[in-house]
């Protein structure tokens, strides 16, 4: 899995939670602890799939197209990540003539493909909103 997953929520979680809902990539960038780049990428990503729109010019910045309460963790997955909890990897050699190296690749994308719909799953659960709740929660504990 990459972080791009991780780095997507956060800033859907971090606009949700902004008094004006509005913020640049610099000031997204300085809250998920990352460069501006990798953040204008990543809302790239969640603009394209209409979780953000944006806002040019002075004051402008990234904002909500969405309900928070409405856009599940699974939603954002497949916008971002699909397909990333296989890694790029994978041990065998299709052309060997030992039965485990000439098939292993086939049977572990079969593992990673039912892997990741169970987490898809899994994800469909939580919503941007429910993520915010939590991080609100956190605040009381620490």
């Amino acid at each position: 899995m990459n972080s791009e997953f991780t780095v997507a929520v956060h800033c859907l979680v971090f606009l949700a939670y902004v008094p004006d809902h509005m913020a640049s990539s610099d000031h997204i960038a300085r809250n998920v602890a990352t460069n501006p780049t990798r953040i204008r990428k990543v809302m790239g990503l969640l603009r394209a799939n209409g979780f953000v729109k944006t806002k040019e010019g002075i004051g402008g910045g990234y904002f909500l197209s969405c309900e928070p309460g409405e856009v599940t963790l699974g939603q954002v997955y497949r916008a971002i990540s699909t397909g990333t909890l296989k890694p790029h990897w994978c041990s065998g050699n299709r052309e060997d003539a030992c039965l485990i190296s000439a098939n292993m690749e086939h049977v572990m994308d079969e593992i990673f493909t039912d892997a990741e719909a169970h987490y898809e799953h899994y994800l469909e659960r939580t919503t941007i909103q429910a993520v915010l709740d939590k991080v609100k929660k956190c605040q009381s504990t620490y």
